[in-house]
């Protein structure tokens, strides 16, 4: 069996008769009545019954068709996906971001990228940083977006955007009414960590020590956005993104900042295995723009 045979039998089966098939394939009448013999030979049964010089498919020939139909779909999804490769580089592009950036700076990004590029497809997978990194790594993602306690070897990346942290805390909270925080004004304080493996965490614990003040955590979560969530309903105060307070200060989050400054920096992901595809480049340039479009007070 080999695509010629295939391909005869199919365009006979969708013309009707070989003469016709031999001209859509612009080849001779007996070499598809040649190709039509030799897969039959190969198959182990008949693809049609020979009645007055024409060809019936036998119920075999019908069975067998519907399969090699379903390949020619395959086919025509393939040549689609060909023609979306020569035009952009790619017919999708699949990104993958740590929870801070995913209701914020990416979705900007998002829709800025359609406006350009409006048949282009996009999937997007929020998740921890060490699993985008992974996802990267392994080639199914093109794009991510990571926070820096990632291990960075054997990929390519470059860094993304560094904000200072701000403490996130209920409207009623009695550290409402200074305008700025050191770690003496947190000591006692009920506190809301991010995770110990989290590097924003680690300079945060850092900081604490170098005042003496041991930090009073109550509870521990991955994403800054939970941190906010947990702030507002209770008395426990957090340090946060200022990326993932979006939407919290417009229900009554207060934000403060904290001194010394504590960055959270993330990091912008490539496949380290293949040239850096149009459409990723201009992904790329979109999520810069809606970085440098952020105000952080």
């Amino acid at each position: 069996m080999n695509f010629r045979q295939l391909e005869a039998f199919h365009t006979v089966m969708i013309s009707g008769s070989t003469v016709r098939a031999a001209e859509l394939l612009q080849v001779t009448q007996p070499a598809i009545s040649r190709s039509i013999a030799d897969l039959e030979a190969g198959l182990g049964f008949a693809l049609f019954d020979r009645v007055r010089g024409r060809l019936v498919p036998t119920p075999e020939g019908q069975m067998f068709f519907r399969e090699v139909n379903e390949s020619y779909k395959g086919l025509d999804r393939l040549r689609s996906a060909a023609a979306s490769i020569r035009e952009y580089g790619s017919g999708i592009v699949r990104i993958g971001t740590l929870s801070a950036l995913a209701t914020t700076l990416v979705p900007r990004a998002v829709q800025s990228f359609r406006t350009l590029h409006p048949k282009i497809r996009i999937t997007l997978q929020v998740s921890g940083s060490a699993t985008i990194r992974n996802l990267i790594a392994d080639g199914q993602l093109d794009l991510g977006l990571a926070a820096d306690e990632i291990d960075r070897a054997g990929i390519d990346s470059q860094l993304f955007a560094s904000f200072p942290g701000v403490i996130a805390m209920a409207p009623d909270h009695p550290l409402t009414r200074k305008p700025g925080l050191s770690a003496l004004d947190l000591n006692n304080i009920p506190l809301i960590g991010l995770t110990p493996e989290d590097r924003a965490r680690h300079r945060f614990d850092h900081a604490m020590a170098e005042a003496g003040v041991t930090p009073s955590y109550i509870v521990e979560t991955a994403n800054s956005s939970t941190v906010c969530a947990l702030a507002m309903a209770g008395d426990a105060v957090g340090l946060v993104n200022p990326l993932a307070t979006e939407g919290f200060t417009e229900r009554g989050l207060v934000l403060r900042s904290f001194e010394p400054k504590i960055a959270f920096r993330s990091f912008l992901l490539f496949r380290p295995d293949s040239q850096r595809a149009r459409l990723v480049r201009e992904f790329s340039e979109q999520l810069f723009q809606a970085r440098n479009s952020v105000s952080i007070a």
